[in-house]
């Protein structure tokens, strides 16, 4: 059997419409995206920056697979309060609880991204940004619920949406925040041989 040829093409292994956004405003547009559909329950005893670091690695292994000599990125976006990893909010109780316990404290976004390049080398990386909360009122709370924009968001809230409201503090990378910490992302691309502005410039010319 010969070896599959090695190409340019991109595979995202992720469905979040916000990673495909962000991407795009870098210029970069996958040649496909197939997301990875795996087991995201936390281990016992995980800590939040292993979750996302595992996850993000699960997820590209499973879908490179299907996508032999492609680079193959995928991330994972693990929402913690101490060594606590708040759940994917699917449920409004979920929800409620997560702002509840992030109102008027500190929590961190861990961003989990692996890349597997045509090669089939793994490299992993996991970046941390600082997110501070105001108290939320009950009343602010409930419109937020209400909105529905927390629903599959970790930790309960979308920060590009009406929550951005909620943080009176961000260290660190927005774009984390949002889904996928761009720079970091970037340079694993481009570190690796994948042609970021070639990309974005045949992206910007169509």
């Amino acid at each position: 059997m010969t070896a599959p040829a090695l190409s340019a093409r991109l595979v995202l292994a992720s469905a979040s419409p916000r990673r495909l956004d962000l991407l795009a405003q870098i210029g970069i547009v996958p040649d496909a995206v197939d997301p990875a559909e795996i087991d995201e329950t936390p281990l016992s005893r995980e800590l939040p920056l292993d979750h996302a670091k595992r996850l993000a690695e699960a997820k590209a292994v499973a879908v490179a697979a299907r996508h032999p000599g492609c680079f193959v990125l995928a991330a994972d976006t693990v929402v913690a309060c101490g060594r606590r990893i708040l759940p994917k909010a699917e449920q409004e109780a979920e929800a409620r609880a997560c702002l509840a316990l992030l109102s008027g404290r500190r929590h961190r976004v861990i961003g989990g991204v692996c890349l597997i390049t045509p090669s089939g080398r793994h490299v992993v990386r996991a970046i941390t940004t600082a997110v501070a909360f105001k108290r939320l009122a009950a009343e602010e709370i409930a419109f937020y619920l209400s909105s529905g924009e927390w629903r599959g968001k970790a930790g309960g809230y979308a920060i590009q949406g009406f929550a951005a409201v909620f943080a009176r503090q961000i260290t660190g990378s927005y774009s984390n925040v949002v889904g996928l910490p761009l720079h970091e992302t970037y340079g694993l691309l481009s570190g690796n041989g994948y042609p970021c502005l070639e990309s974005a410039s045949c992206r910007g010319q169509g």
